[in-house]
Order: structure tokens, then sequence, then C-alpha cells
């Protein structure tokens, strides 16, 4: 077990490790040698704490975390991902692959095809940044920074989306512990479920067999964000999956053919998990120092995180847990009459949905 040692320690045990022939009072020569050295081998000796701390996994973060789990297991940290979109376009020209349009508030997004537009027409666009921040709401992409020559206007009609973060050191270290914990082999559901989340965007995943028949294989996914995939995006989240573990065939079904990472003979369907929606509505006990927007927006965050932690893992939102982070959120000081889906018992979920937040009512 290593224990780590001060300088005076250090100091004290050179000292004694010394013949008592030899003068080791304070001011000679061995005392101030063993002294200096002492302060030096302080040092080594933190640097070999820190060391000491790294061979536990769970103390590891950002590169060396990733290094160290795909020395171990071959899993690679997911990268973060660009928002994607569509734009109506106005006006009679040509957008040319890579020309440029922007929001408002400088974030920048590019054609990725070539169009020729007369009166009107849409261009796919995707955002020259990773993350997060290309997900931006309807009718924000509004500027051509660079004037293309007879196009007047354009604006995105929906939301952006797809735009990731690259994978969290709690979500890689969760992986990590699956694979180690569940044996993911021979094409079982564990390993079905590991290839599904290799996919960046994918948070996770279920896995149904024989859903239709024998060789099937249904494979549910969520998003990132723990909610449902958009599947107006581009490209589509669930086509990648599905080309990822067994690519259709030309009639649109499963092919089995060994294409994917799926084994031969296994006929995948990759699908979304689908959104359940839950209605809250009670009477609150306000604090007067909060509006209820504010009181609103704190039940939401609450109820949103809560709904996120218990994604593909409870069947049911807890109609007792859905009161206590209620109660908890700011500006709250009591609450009665909850109901929750109508109703004032807990709401179960299905195997192919996941329970997002809805209608959010005050009284």
């Amino acid at each position: 077990m290593f224990e780590p040692k001060d300088r005076n320690t250090l100091h004290q045990d050179m000292l004694s490790n010394i013949a008592k022939d030899y003068d080791k009072t304070e001011g000679s020569f061995i005392y101030d040698v063993t002294k200096s050295t002492g302060i030096e081998l302080e040092k080594v000796y933190q640097d070999m704490g820190e060391v000491v701390q790294k061979i536990g996994i769970d103390n590891l973060s950002g590169d060396e975390l990733a290094q160290r789990i795909n020395e171990r297991t071959g899993i690679a940290r997911k990268p973060a991902t660009k928002a994607v979109g569509t734009l109506n376009v106005i006006g009679n020209g040509t957008i040319t692959e890579g020309a440029l349009f922007e929001t408002g508030t400088g974030i920048k997004f590019t054609a990725i095809e070539t169009k020729e537009v007369n009166g009107n027409g849409t261009i796919a666009v995707i955002c020259t940044e990773s993350g997060i921040a290309g997900n931006v709401p309807a009718n924000q992409i509004t500027f051509m920074p660079v004037t293309i020559a007879g196009i007047d206007a354009v604006y995105n009609m929906e939301p952006t989306s797809g735009g990731f973060e690259a994978e969290a050191d709690e979500e890689l270290l969760e992986r990590y512990y699956e694979r180690i914990r569940v044996p993911a082999t021979s094409g079982n559901k564990a390993q079905y479920k590991s290839w599904a989340k290799e996919v960046p965007g994918v948070g996770d995943a279920r896995v149904i067999s024989l859903w239709n028949g024998d060789n099937t294989v249904k494979v549910i996914i969520i998003n990132a964000d723990m909610q449902p995939i958009d599947t107006g995006t581009s490209p589509n989240l669930v086509e990648e999956v599905q080309q990822y573990l067994d690519p259709l065939d030309e009639q649109g079904n499963p092919g089995g053919a060994g294409e994917g990472i799926a084994p031969i003979g296994a006929l995948v369907t990759v699908a979304s998990v689908t959104g359940k929606q839950i209605n809250i509505a009670f009477t609150a006990v306000k604090d007067a120092a909060y509006t209820d927007e504010e009181i609103r927006q704190n039940v939401e965050n609450s109820i949103v995180q809560y709904l996120k932690e218990i994604a593909f893992a409870e069947a049911h939102v807890s109609y007792a847990k859905i009161g206590s982070l209620i109660l908890n959120s700011e500006g709250i000081q009591d609450y009665s009459n909850l109901l929750v889906n109508g109703g004032t018992s807990n709401v179960s979920v299905g195997e192919e949905e996941v329970a997002v937040l809805g209608v959010v009512t005050l009284a």
C-alpha cells in the first residue's frame, strides 16, 4: 500500500539510517544534505501519489480516461456532431455547396448540396461548428454573409437539430462498465445495445429479440439528450444506426446479409423510441419572490432532468417523485391537487416509449 511522505518524515528517515558515529545535529553537513534531499523526494512522492490514483479508472478524466478505456476495450469516445436542417430560399439563382448562411447571433451554416432555385426552394445545411450550439429555433438562419446572386432571402422554417456535444466522461465510463460487466458477445442483446451506442448521437438503446419472427431483432434508440429521435433531420440518426448494424436492401427491408456489423442472417430493424407525454397540473403555494413563469420553469427543469434519468431505466413515472420534485423547486412553498396525466398514480411507460414532459399547469 502506497503511503505518502512529507519532507520532514523523509528527512528523519534518512537521518535514522545514518550511523551515530557521524554528526547529525542541526546545521551539520549531513543534516543539511539530507534535509534538501527530503525536499526533493517529497516532490517524487507527490508524483507517485498521482500515478497511484490513476490506477483506478474512476479517477481519470478527459484524454487519459478515453485512452485507458480504448486500450482496454477498444471503445472510443463518441465525437461531437453537427446540427443539420433545411433552409427555405426565395429568389432566382444557384446555391453552391459550401455557401454560407448565418443566424443573428453568428452561428454559421453551410450548404451541403448545390441547387438551382427558381422563385423558391429548399437547401440542406449543416452547422460549421459541432455541438448543441447549432441546434437553433425556427426562423433564426436569415443572413447571408456572402451575397449570392439572385437570392433574396433565406430562413429555416423548422429548428435545426442533431448537434450533440462529445460524449461526456460519465457516459463514456458507463459504456465501459456495461462492456466489462455485461459481456457483449456472439450477437447477444448486450452486443446489439453496445453497437448501437457506438454511433455518435445515440444516448441509449433497447433490444427486442425475435420481435417479428425468427432471426429478427428490433433496436430502439434514444438520442444523447434522452429524447426521441427527430426523424425529420438529415442525416437521420435512425438511418445511421440501421446502416451500421444491418443496411436495408433495395426494397427497404432489413438485409441480413452481414454487410453491417450484425451477424449474417440477423434481420435488424432500427427505430426511434416514441415519446409519451407527461402532463402535470397542481395547485401551488407560491413564494412571492418568484414570478409564475420562473416557478413554472424551475418545476419543468427539475422534471425534465428526472425524466432523462429514468429513460430506458424505469417502466413508470413515479407520481410520488413528481410531487417531491415540485416541492423542492425554487418558488414552491407547498402544493396540492397534483394530477399526472389526469390521475393520482404512477404512469406506465411502454417498452418502446420514453417519458417526455408535456404541459405543466399551475393554479
